[in-house]
């Protein structure tokens, strides 16, 4: 996480700093307790909706892939979305779940990966809206193609079709939409202040 921007072109620095590493932290852990208690509240919804159509469970995806987006919004800087995606993800297999400890912390990097893929096509540069819901879908993505390989093998090509629009929509307005608006909310707090994310929307307020 030290990767640099050449100080010559006067271009901002990618370099990880404590409080970058701090704050993902605290991004990730308290991302990791919300992962645990939709682990128990997912189950009722989803009884719910498997019935009315196969796959249409997807769209309860979004609760388990905002961590990367919104770390990375928050930080701005290469790996964020992979860091702090996992770290929630070792929370939850730390307290314990009904999914495993390997897979689940697989699962997190996985759909950190496809938000972090994301971030990295705009050059850790677009911090905008369209990008964070390109993100939320891009998790949702990867941990859609992971959960059929891992959970849903042999699954029909309606259930896929429908599984997969569902994740990437909850991906795209849960995990992209809800986490831009949340950290537009911490910044206009002033508690984003140290960061670029922070500073910049609380001068367009």
């Amino acid at each position: 996480m030290s990767v640099a921007s050449s100080p010559k072109t006067g271009a901002r620095t990618f370099r990880w700093r404590i409080v970058d590493i701090v704050v993902a932290s605290v991004v990730g852990v308290a991302s990791g307790l919300i992962f645990l208690a939709w682990n128990v509240g997912y189950v009722g919804p989803s009884t719910v909706l498997e019935p009315l159509l196969p796959g249409l469970q997807g769209l309860l995806d979004g609760p388990w892939l905002f961590a990367g987006v919104l770390g990375a919004l928050i930080i701005r800087k290469p790996g964020a979305a992979i860091y702090t995606e996992v770290l929630a993800a070792v929370v939850s297999a730390l307290v314990g779940n009904q999914w495993g400890g390997f897979l689940t912390l697989e699962a997190g990097f996985v759909q950190g990966l496809g938000a972090e893929i994301v971030f990295l096509i705009f050059a850790y540069r677009v911090w905008s809206l369209p990008v964070a819901m390109l993100a939320g879908a891009g998790a949702a993505l990867a941990g859609g193609i992971n959960n059929l390989v891992l959970w849903y093998v042999g699954a029909d090509v309606t259930f896929t079709i429908v599984y997969m629009v569902s994740t990437v929509v909850s991906g795209a307005v849960i995990a992209g939409l809800l986490s831009w608006l949340l950290m537009r909310a911490l910044a206009a707090t002033g508690a984003l202040d140290a960061f670029p994310a922070g500073r910049q929307t609380r001068q367009r307020v």
